[in-house]
């Protein structure tokens, strides 16, 4: 049987599972192969698996890269809301055969991973919005 192309099974992932566009999918893709390249610099490394957190670490990294402060805004237009709706993505490509996992892997790696607003738009905010002292919350009412 001829393997699929990743689109065709992206196309089939969704027939199942139409929580997450299609751009989603690319999306985690391709962040797999930047931490891969990331973690491939550190010396001391000896496995080529990628952990549910190391993953999350290298997706929001590269989404900061890529996207800068529309990171949150197109996460959120493909129905990703959350590091868990990664983790769900990721145990959707395995289970069609696309990304491999071992027996430890399991989708609760990627819960509580960080909060999407905090690691997506808090980076692009003013200092001034990030640090209110307090007994400032008038002025940032105006």
């Amino acid at each position: 049987m001829p393997s699929k192309d990743f689109d065709e099974v992206v196309s089939l992932i969704r027939k199942e599972d139409s929580r997450f566009e299609a751009g989603a999918y690319h999306f985690v893709r391709l962040g797999l192969d930047h931490t891969i390249k990331s973690l491939k610099e550190e010396p001391e490394r000896e496995t080529r698996h990628v952990s549910g957190h190391e993953l999350l670490s290298g997706i929001r990294d590269y989404a900061l890269d890529q996207y800068g402060p529309l990171a949150y805004t197109l996460l959120s237009h493909w129905g990703v809301k959350r590091c868990e709706d990664f983790g769900d993505i990721v145990f959707n490509l395995v289970e069609w055969g696309v990304l491999g996992k071992t027996e430890n892997d399991q989708p609760e790696d990627f819960a509580g991973g960080y909060d999407f607003r905090e690691a997506f738009l808090q980076p692009f905010e003013p200092k001034s919005r990030r640090l209110n002292p307090p007994g400032n919350e008038a002025s940032s009412k105006n």
